[in-house]
């Protein structure tokens, strides 16, 4: 199916970049910008191609059958969101539980520019002690994939505007709903 997709994607135009993640078997994965849900479809085929197995946090009560097992299938991780200074520790809790792991999130969370990202993503890297990968999708140029490897430095303001100054290189489905690089 793998194979099919991404057959497909080069049929439309797409290219994957070729920086695949290597020696990394736990990671956050920031994704950016995010400005429509092809984003995802193009992204989970990305990952497909890299063979790598993305994980997304879903609110639980979308967890019923059959459709959370759909879900699940998809990479989706349940999390209890009436529960906020929970969610942190679930996913570190999840990160650690598993051999390969590769959380994927856009914290811009809407697909409407957002100029003040949520740090959650962030907290989980350095609480689970995995590095981010920063990862990106470009309509213009119909090319996405993983970009780089960043460790945390500790310094989440600063970090946030470099991964800010990475990602508004490239070019959303809605480009002014894109990330602005910082000033």
């Amino acid at each position: 199916m793998g194979k099919f997709l991404f057959w497909l994607l080069k049929r439309f135009g797409w290219k994957i970049d070729e920086h695949t993640p290597t020696n990394v078997k736990k990671a956050i994965v920031v994704m950016g910008p995010h400005t429509s849900n092809w984003d995802f479809v193009i992204g989970k085929i990305a990952f497909m191609h890299y063979k790598v197995n993305g994980k997304f946090l879903i609110k639980k009560e979308l967890f019923f059958p059959p459709f959370g097992w759909l879900l699940k299938r998809m990479g989706g991780i349940p999390v209890d969101r009436k529960n906020k200074s929970n969610i942190t520790e679930q996913v570190v809790d999840y990160i650690k539980s598993h051999e390969e792991c590769f959380v994927v999130f856009t914290p811009e969370v809407t697909r409407s520019y957002q100029p003040n990202w949520k740090k959650g993503f962030y907290f989980i890297a350095e609480r689970a002690k995995v590095p981010i990968y920063i990862a990106y999708i470009d309509y213009k140029k119909k090319i996405g994939g993983f970009h780089s490897l960043f460790e945390p430095t500790g310094n989440v303001d600063e970090d946030i505007k470099y991964i800010k100054t990475v990602l508004s290189q490239f070019s959303g489905k809605v480009p002014e709903n894109g990330i602005r690089k910082p000033e």
